[in-house]
């Protein structure tokens, strides 16, 4: 693998140290945030390649960072659905393996750590409970559940309990809260930390922000505070190494959590690694290598469903947009490469550009992925009146995994 760099590369002393996930020690102190449809294997060995780069770059070497697969539910790896068994799988080249999961029931999540760790399936468990999609939050689950102390606790500790006997970290990864009037990240982090969580992450965000707005980086500078015994992890608004060493200096965070940043822009690992370990190297890639990377990133997909090669080339499409942000590709072969169908039809599209472009500058930077905007979060029937829960949401909850997709 080829990347342009800037020129100079001059490298000092480390920014931050290791990140140590329990027996797991990340050399370059960021993770790989799981996106549902995007942070499958193919995406992930992406992402890996740079990141390794990005080491080199800046004199060390080992785990350059931590990139958690896309998130399952507890109940579909149970009952183990042909595509949450895909969407776990590692290649021989991922250390550590991470999986996170979603639940809203001890038992059930219980279930779901002690098959991953006694069939060894993965080296690091994350847990879920900062996904704001209105299916997820009406039932329960996602940044609902935090505001229900108990099944919080119940369901963090049910994992650390299975995992553990396998030497198998679990971290958290959440929310401010439900919306300004309901905060519970707080709470959550000393509960994690008290169950036996080995990190706890935190994006700057409520459910009611959505991706919208400002991260409030403030709130991560809190729970650094408030946990002390296990390292915190910042998320929101990393569109650059430069975001990411901002954060470090204004929170105090052991590290970053990097998600929308990275899409279609896989190179961010390089800059990452190499901005942590003190040097100034940073990618700057003309349409040449970013069309290559782009073409690589296609048939990674085919060999993840399995050389089904349509299938493959329908799910580059939703990168496209992301890959040539900022390049004069033309709306035409945008909307071509929107439609491809196969890896020649692909080539033949990205033949047909000026491949000598060069890296466009800010407007290939800055924010990608959708913002969305401010909302009220959809919740289940009376969620709000207490910490704890009664009856009926005890009775809803423990439908909420039969029905939530996405694993």
């Amino acid at each position: 693998m080829t990347t342009t760099t800037t020129a100079t590369a001059t490298a000092t002393a480390p920014v931050l140290p290791p990140l140590h996930i329990g027996r797991h020690v990340i050399e370059s102190p960021v993770v790989l945030a799981p996106m549902a449809g995007i942070t499958n294997r193919a995406f992930r060995l992406l992402c890996r390649e740079y990141g390794a780069a990005g080491l080199e770059a800046g004199g060390a070497s080992g785990a350059s960072s931590l990139y958690v697969a896309e998130m399952v539910t507890s109940r579909a790896l149970v009952e183990r659905t042909p595509e949450t068994m895909r969407l776990i799988s590692h290649g021989p080249e991922e250390t550590p393996r991470s999986v996170q999961l979603y639940s809203v029931d001890p038992a059930t999540a219980g279930l779901a750590a002690r098959m991953l760790v006694t069939e060894d399936l993965a080296d690091h468990i994350d847990l879920n409970f900062g996904c704001p999609v209105p299916k997820v939050t009406r039932k329960g689950g996602g940044a609902a559940l935090p505001w229900k102390t108990d099944l919080f606790r119940g369901i963090v500790s049910a994992v650390v309990r299975e995992a553990s006997r396998h030497d198998v970290p679990v971290t958290v990864k959440m929310r401010v809260g439900i919306d300004a009037e309901h905060v519970t990240y707080l709470d959550a982090g000393r509960i994690a930390e008290a169950e036996g969580a080995a990190a706890v992450a935190l994006h700057g965000r409520t459910a009611a922000q959505a991706y919208s707005g400002q991260a409030d980086w403030e709130a991560i500078a809190r729970l650094k505070e408030a946990v002390t015994s296990v390292p915190v992890l910042g998320n929101g608004d990393i569109w650059s190494a430069e975001d990411a060493l901002e954060m470090v200096r204004r929170t105090g965070c052991d590290g970053v959590v990097v998600g929308r940043g990275c899409l279609g822009r896989p190179w961010l690992f390089t800059d990452l690694a190499a901005a942590f370990a003190g040097s100034d190297a940073r990618v700057r890639p003309g349409l040449r290598e970013v069309t290559s990377v782009l073409r690589r990133h296609a048939e990674y997909l085919v060999d993840f469903y399995d050389g089904d090669e349509l299938r493959g080339c329908r799910d580059i499409r939703k990168h496209i947009a992301w890959y040539l942000k900022g390049f004069p590709a033309g709306s035409t072969v945008r909307n071509q490469l929107a439609l491809v169908d196969s890896l020649a039809a692909l080539d033949d599209l990205i033949g047909s550009m000026d491949l000598d472009a060069p890296w466009p500058g800010e407007p290939a930077e800055g924010p990608r992925g959708r913002a969305g905007s401010p909302r009220v979060v959809a919740l289940p029937e009376n969620w709000l009146r207490g910490r704890e829960l009664d009856e009926a949401q005890r009775a809803q909850v423990a439908q909420a995994e039969l029905s939530v997709s996405g694993g």
